[in-house]
């Protein structure tokens, strides 16, 4: 019965293998990124990615693939320090503002003959 329930070719020993191996795989692929930014960015700069990912993680995270596909292309000589930190980030802001326009909500009452703010 349990062969007719699974799909073809895996079996529940298969199935948590796959999810270790891929847990296994995403855990060896964080280590690597975590000593690639360690080795290009300064103290100070990971002192401010470090407070940077508490208040957003994911903002965090875009800010270390950048890091790390700049220092892979070469654009990177030297460490970044954390006035470099800082213009990338105002960089990644003003692209954000360019791109996303702001919405307006105008909100209006409508004001009924029984309103108590007609005093």
């Amino acid at each position: 019965m349990e062969n007719l329930q699974l799909p073809q070719g895996l079996s529940p020993q298969g199935q948590t293998a796959g999810a270790e191996d891929e847990s296994k795989r995403k855990a060896a692929e964080d280590d690597m990124r975590r000593d690639m930014i360690a080795t290009i960015l300064d103290t100070g700069a990971r002192e401010r990615l470090s407070r940077i990912a508490l208040v957003s993680p994911e903002r965090s995270r875009q800010i270390e693939t950048i890091i790390v596909r700049m220092a892979q292309s070469g654009q990177l000589r030297d460490r970044v320090s954390e006035k470099q930190l800082i213009d990338l980030l105002d960089q990644m802001e003003n692209v954000q503002s360019k791109s996303s326009s702001k919405t307006k909500i105008v909100y209006q009452r409508r004001r009924d003959f029984d309103d108590d703010d007609d005093f």
